[in-house]
């Protein structure tokens, strides 16, 4: 299980610098920062380990520990960001994407392991996904961005059913998951790029 172990620590530093860049443009203070940081990198970690019935993973020293080293890092490279549209920025795209999809493969293959049937493998992969992020904008008082942006979730969904698909053919293994990552965080890049949404119901 290297694999998943490092498709965790690259999905807690990923969300880690997405939780920072959006505690900056709502004007958090330091405190505020950490914890908007914390909760996007760690909460849906916790939550999937709660569905799993297993000891969090995010109590473990490594993690708080990644969390919290690249927090500071990126406080001290404050200057380097301006809080205008700063969601539409590439740098927060790209570690928000990279963190989606690496949560995505973890909270699948967990689910995989605990032999959930191919929605719990849905479910608990779309949790780890979004469950950080969603806590987060709860906690500031917005809109999940999940609910609304950039085929978002659909991500986690599509990550989910190929490694269900892989898991069926017994096919799983380094390079598989490569592919999917890859695949996926270049979807979601082409996604943000041409404004892929799902269809709304808009109001007559």
């Amino acid at each position: 299980m290297d694999y998943f172990i490092f498709a965790d620590i690259m999905g807690i530093i990923a969300f880690t610098i997405s939780g920072f860049l959006v505690a900056i443009k709502n004007d958090l203070d330091i405190l505020g920062i950490l914890i908007a940081s914390s909760l996007t990198a760690l909460g849906g970690g916790i939550l999937r380990d709660a569905i799993l019935s297993s000891p969090p993973f995010a109590f473990t020293a490594i993690y708080p520990a990644a969390t919290l080293m690249a927090t500071i890092a990126l406080i001290f490279l404050l200057k380097l960001y301006k809080k205008d549209s700063i969601e539409r920025k590439w740098i927060f795209v790209v570690s928000d994407t990279v963190g989606l999809v690496a949560f995505s493969i973890t909270g699948a293959l967990l689910a995989i392991n605990a032999e959930y049937n191919f929605f719990g493998i849905v479910i608990v992969s779309f949790i780890t996904a979004v469950g950080g992020g969603v806590t987060r904008d709860i906690m500031i008082n917005q809109v999940p961005s999940v609910l609304i942006s950039d085929f978002y979730g659909s991500i986690a969904v599509i990550v989910a059913f190929l490694l269900g698909i892989l898991e069926f053919f017994g096919a799983i293994n380094e390079f598989s998951i490569i592919a999917i990552a890859v695949f996926s965080v270049v979807l979601r890049l082409v996604a943000y790029k041409k404004r892929w949404n799902l269809p709304k119901i808009n109001k007559q």
